[in-house]
Formats: structure tokens, C-alpha cells, sequence
């Protein structure tokens, strides 16, 4: 028997591409209940009839829930019952917060707050938070406030931990291939009305993982968390230029049109900092870094000899496997996205 038999799971944010494919994942195994939570009741109607019309004999576990993460009520009213959240609610779109970066201090910061106070209150036994890369060297607005919500996730995972009881731990990837808002889409949709596709700047990296790696990754840290433990899967990337080239080779060529770099964006990405790599525990397929447990009473600590604070260097879309363009056309060939568009054709 697996760890969610008869089991109850909510996932905030569900109506997204990372709920959908956890629904894929868990909706025909033994798992008890899955919640939705999210605002949109429109994308949740569409999620309703879409699991009725695939998997009617299943649907009945799925229940949705109308909410805010934002509104502290609306997210204490789905708790009980809950054995397991994954936390997935959160502003991802780097210029909507550059403009408005008091929106995601109350999604991603407040509204993650919310979350594992009203999971800590219901005796909830364990969540998982996910995370992004941006939030490694933060330079933009969704990135610092992706930062502060790991400090509170860590902060939440102290408190939990001193009263025995939920365990709360926290996942971090870069994009995620044909999830909503990301580029791919983009550029088929481009390819499809025949235009040239937006480049920012092909020289940019970026990791590459798909959407089965990312419930991966969350499974993974849901198996082996330690309270305020961050998991982080190794991962190929690519240049945005071969990027777009891979999806062209799929496509068709509509030639390329670079647009210069959007606000608040990086070059590359970091996964893991110089900081938590010398902390970090090599799992195989992933990192495991730990949390900082040391508390307030700085005196009672000290060091003889030569401190380190760093490891040699972080661990970056630059230093990882770069795929060349014949390795980014096998890797879009893995998500579902890109083969029920091919089949459109």
C-alpha cells in the first residue's frame, strides 16, 4: 500500500498545468481524495467536465474548492480532513510582478503564510511548497518573493517541527516545458499563424524539464523530507536560441525575431546557490539541501579554523548538460503538449 491510500490531497492552485498532471498521475490509483483549490471557477468547471468526459468512473474523487490563498478563512475551510498538501498556488509571469510586485508578496509570500498556518492548525501531516529557480539570486520581483516564501516555509517548518507535528518541506525547478505561460506554446502557436518566433536573447539558458519531472521532483520530496528540507532535481538545458530552433525542427521554420530581454530577466538560471551547495546531499537524480537549524543563541556557536561559507560555484543552467538542438527536439518529444500538437497536424 502506498503512503496516499485512502489518502486526502490537497493541491492549492490546481486548476494549473502541475494540478492537471498530478491528477494524471494519482486519479487512478488508490488515493482517497484529491481537492482543487483555486479562484478561477471557470478553469475549474473546465477541469470538472474534462475529468468527467476522460475518467468518469473517477471523477467522484475530485473535489473543488472556490478560494484564495490570500483569504486566510477560504483556506482553513478546505483543510479539514487533509492528510497532504502540495502548494503549488503562487504569481509565476516575471513582468506582471515586476508591475505589480505587491501582488506576489500577498500570493506567493502572505498567501504561502496562510497556507501552512491553516496546514500546522489542522494537524496536516506533510507539505510539499514548490518553488523556482528565480528565487536563487533573485534579481525581479517573482523571484524575491519566491525567496521570502522559502524563509517562510522554512521559518513555518521550525515551528511545526518543535510541536511534532506537520512536516513541511520545499521543491525548486526552472521552467517547466508547456506549462501555462511558458515560451513553447508561444512559439507554436507563432509557427501555426505563420509568424517568426520571439526570441529575448538566443544566448540565454534555461533548464528543461517537463511536467511528469516536476511531479517527480514533488513526489520525491514528499517520500524523503526532513522538516524545511529543499529538493532540487538535476536538469539538461539549452540556449533559447536552440530552443526555438528545436521547436522549429518539429514545426516548420517561420525564421526568428529577437526582441531584446523582458524586464527582470536573468541570463541564466541558478537552481542552487554556492551557499546551499555545501550544504547540499547528493541523492542521484536530485539534491537534498539542508535547512539552516541553528537558532538565535549565536554565542553558543564557533569555529576553529578556516570558516567556508561557499561552495566553488552554484549550480546553473551554464554549467549543467547543455543539449544541442537534436537533444532539445527529444526532450520536447517528451511532453504531452508537444505530441498532441503534432497530431493536430
Amino acid at each position: 500500500m502506498s503512503e496516499f491510500s485512502g489518502a486526502t490531497l490537497l493541491i492549492t492552485g490546481g486548476t494549473g498545468s502541475f494540478g492537471s498532471t498530478v491528477l494524471k498521475h494519482f486519479l487512478q490509483t488508490d488515493i482517497g481524495q484529491i481537492r482543487i483549490f483555486s479562484r478561477d471557477e471557470k478553469k475549474q468547471d473546465d477541469m470538472r467536465h474534462d475529468i468527467q468526459a476522460r475518467y468518469p468512473e473517477y471523477a467522484s474523487k475530485v473535489k473543488f474548492y472556490i478560494g484564495d490563498v490570500r483569504d486566510p478563512r477560504s483556506v482553513s475551510d478546505a483543510m479539514p480532513g487533509v492528510d497532504y498538501i502540495w502548494h503549488a498556488a503562487a504569481l509565476k509571469q516575471v513582468p506582471s510582478c515586476e508591475f505589480f510586485p505587491m501582488q506576489a508578496v500577498k500570493t506567493n509570500v502572505e498567501g504561502t503564510d496562510n497556507v501552512l498556518h491553516a496546514a500546522i492548525d489542522a494537524g496536516v501531516k506533510k507539505v510539499v511548497c514548490l518553488s523556482t529557480d528565480k528565487a536563487a539570486y533573485p534579481i525581479n520581483a517573482m523571484g524575491i518573493s519566491k525567496a521570502m516564501m522559502e524563509h517562510v516555509i522554512t521559518a513555518n517548518a521550525r515551528v511545526a517541527a518543535d510541536r511534532g507535528g506537520t512536516v513541511i518541506c520545499c521543491t525548486r525547478y526552472g521552467n517547466v516545458m508547456c506549462s501555462r505561460g511558458s515560451v513553447i506554446p508561444l512559439f507554436i502557436d507563432q509557427i501555426k499563424a505563420g509568424q517568426p518566433v520571439t526570441i529575448t536573447d538566443p544566448s540565454m539558458t534555461r533548464f528543461l524539464m517537463n511536467l511528469d519531472e516536476a511531479v517527480d521532483l514533488v513526489k520525491f520530496a514528499f517520500t524523503n523530507a526532513r522538516p524545511g528540507d529543499l529538493f532540487i532535481q538535476k536538469a539538461d538545458a539549452s540556449t533559447i536560441g536552440d530552443l526555438a530552433k528545436g521547436v522549429q525542427k518539429l514545426f516548420g521554420d517561420t525564421g526568428t525575431n529577437i526582441i531584446g530581454t523582458r524586464h527582470g530577466e536573468k541570463l541564466y538560471e541558478t537552481l542552487m546557490t554556492r551557499e546551499e551547495r555545501l550544504r547540499s546531499e547528493d541523492m542521484g537524480r536530485y539534491f537534498r539541501v539542508s535547512a539552516d537549524n541553528r537558532d538565535l543563541n549565536y554565542d553558543k556557536f564557533f569555529v576553529k579554523g578556516t570558516v567556508h561559507t561557499e561552495a566553488e560555484e552554484s549550480y546553473t543552467s551554464q554549467n549543467t548538460t547543455l543539449l544541442d538542438v537534436d537533444g532539445v527536439v527529444t526532450k520536447l518529444l517528451s511532453t504531452d503538449y508537444v505530441k498532441s500538437k503534432l497530431a493536430e497536424q
